[in-house]
């Protein structure tokens, strides 16, 4: 007879083992953010033992979780059977509210994957259930997840739509960390909109929350897109004052991630300041954080996939474990039955090491193939460049024939010209009449269009959008101005661009003068110069 204390002592210590079970998975989603690897090994260890005690809801909590930790690592194929798994778990237990968590985390993995209908199925499923069961946070974030969704498809009224009645819930639950982050998608939209004073408020305010809540990853991240707005609406050094205290939040978090984006904005404010030395000095360190980020994530990712191989590799031996159990009690019944299903698991295991060796020496064959294919691409983008440099090679030559074409062409139409004045200052008055309406034509075909065009588009195929980038420089330069830019950036003498153009020298130097007017240049600087430094 089981006396009244020892049934109290177990059900203290069923309960004590559930609370430190909750409690070990709050430190494991908080590991999360600093070393998803470790987060990840120790769910292997936890999901292993669910499984020993036959714990199905134990089960399904872990694989939620180590879904999140693939998706956010990029492995959404991974994560995406982890959350199916968790789902069929959750469906079988009746649990509404695990489920609910579920499909929103499987809506995010959607939304990452761009299966934007997917995703809202999700969301749709989760919200239902949510508000079945009259829980406020739940809905809350997942009607912030579906404003982002709108927000990403520029929908950009359903998006406050959304984004407001999160913001709301989370308020009345009194949810800071919630409030924080709808704060932030509010100002993402604002941003979008650029309309940067609305922005700069729902980020201040989200700011304010993330430091009360003592979330420094929060507080940087909405630190850098205060940053970003000021430095959008011209307050450049307030911006490298918010900047910098982001920088100062990641070296003491040890962040390389925001520490690289931290300092890619700094170089960007410094330059727009127009002070090199500082721009410069942040460029490059955000390029060696870059660098040594790649370094980590690799060293990171080939431990994340070594524990995902255990995790797979546990639930198969898992599985044959099971499978061991069924034989042996079938074994129990029969000695008979006991040799047969003994052939059928040698079979069972010579079958294994045969697909075993055949997978590997497919794999080596595909190693084989994609090596092939890579130096297939190798030699052809070699060849392509080596293409490209001929093409541009035959263009100039092109735009050189043209341009000498052009000269003597002109250069004949200017002696033409130079002849058939001297003949209209002779007294032959029956011959002038005529000799006038030649003149006239030949002045006609000095400027013509058609060869114009010709040797526009022969200069845009050499010198790439050069005419359209120039334009940036002035809005007042006329198609004359272009002309003559071009003709100087292809380096010729004032005689030939004054033939070319059908000016005089004199005229030349009053149109090269309005030129530098018009580009701005002071005194000192020369005009050939900045057109070929272009």
């Amino acid at each position: 007879m089981i006396k009244p204390f020892s049934v109290l002592v177990l059900f203290l210590l069923f309960i004590s083992n559930a609370i430190a079970q909750e409690e070990k998975f709050e430190l494991i989603i908080a590991l999360n953010q600093k070393d998803p690897t470790a987060a990840l090994a120790q769910l292997k260890k936890i999901y292993a033992k669910s499984i020993d005690d036959n714990d199905e809801l134990l089960e399904g909590k872990c694989l939620q979780q180590m879904g999140k930790i693939c998706y956010t690592q990029g492995h959404f194929s991974q994560s995406l059977e982890f959350f199916l798994k968790a789902d069929k778990i959750f469906n079988n237990a009746n649990q509404s509210l695990l489920l609910a968590a579920n499909l929103n985390d499987a809506g995010v993995l959607y939304y990452y994957m761009k299966q934007k209908d997917k995703a809202m199925n999700s969301y749709s499923k989760a919200i239902s259930i949510y508000k079945r069961s009259d829980n406020l946070t739940g809905q809350a974030t997942v009607l912030g997840n579906i404003g982002q969704l709108y927000e990403k498809r520029q929908l950009y009224d359903s998006a406050f739509y959304y984004q407001k009645l999160a913001l709301k819930i989370n308020e009345q639950v009194n949810d800071k960390s919630g409030a924080a982050k709808i704060h932030e998608n509010l100002g993402s939209i604002y941003e979008d909109l650029e309309r940067y004073d609305s922005a700069y408020v729902h980020f201040k305010q989200s700011l304010n929350l993330y430091q009360e809540d003592h979330n420094d990853l929060g507080s940087i991240e909405v630190i850098n897109n205060l940053g970003d707005i000021l430095r959008k609406t011209g307050r450049y050094k307030e911006s490298i004052v918010q900047t910098e205290t982001a920088l100062k939040l990641a070296e003491k978090m040890g962040n390389v991630y925001q520490l690289s984006s931290c300092c890619r904005d700094l170089g960007k404010a410094y330059e727009l300041l127009n002070n090199m030395d500082s721009a410069y000095h942040y460029v490059k360190l955000g390029y060696k954080y870059t660098i040594d980020l790649y370094s980590e994530d690799g060293a990171r990712q080939v431990a994340f996939l070594q524990v995902l191989y255990d995790i797979n590799k546990k639930s198969e031996e898992i599985n044959k474990l099971k499978n061991d159990r069924k034989v042996n009690r079938i074994i129990a019944f029969s000695a008979t039955i006991v040799v047969i299903l003994l052939v059928v698991l040698g079979f069972f295991i010579f079958s294994r090491q045969r697909l075993k060796l055949r997978d590997q020496q497919m794999l080596a064959r595909q190693k084989a193939i994609q090596h092939d294919m890579t130096s297939l691409e190798l030699k052809n983008l070699q060849l392509e460049e080596q293409n490209l440099k001929q093409l541009l090679e035959v263009k100039s030559r092109e735009l050189s024939t043209h341009t000498l074409n052009l000269i003597k062409h002109n250069q004949f139409l200017e002696n033409l010209r130079g002849t058939l004045q001297a003949m209209v200052k002779e007294d032959k008055r029956d011959q002038k009449k005529q000799m006038n309406q030649i003149l006239t034509e030949i002045n006609q075909s000095f400027n013509h269009e058609r060869n114009w065009k010709e040797f526009t588009v022969a200069f845009e195929q050499v010198h790439h959008q050069f005419l359209e980038s120039l334009k940036k420089y002035s809005n007042e330069l006329t198609s004359a101005d272009m002309r003559l830019i071009a003709l100087l950036k292809m380096n010729l003498d004032s005689g030939d661009i004054a033939t070319l153009l059908g000016i005089s020298t004199d005229s030349l130097r009053v149109s090269r003068y309005r030129l530098r007017k018009k580009l701005n240049l002071s005194q000192g600087d020369n005009l050939s110069a900045f057109i070929q430094a272009l």
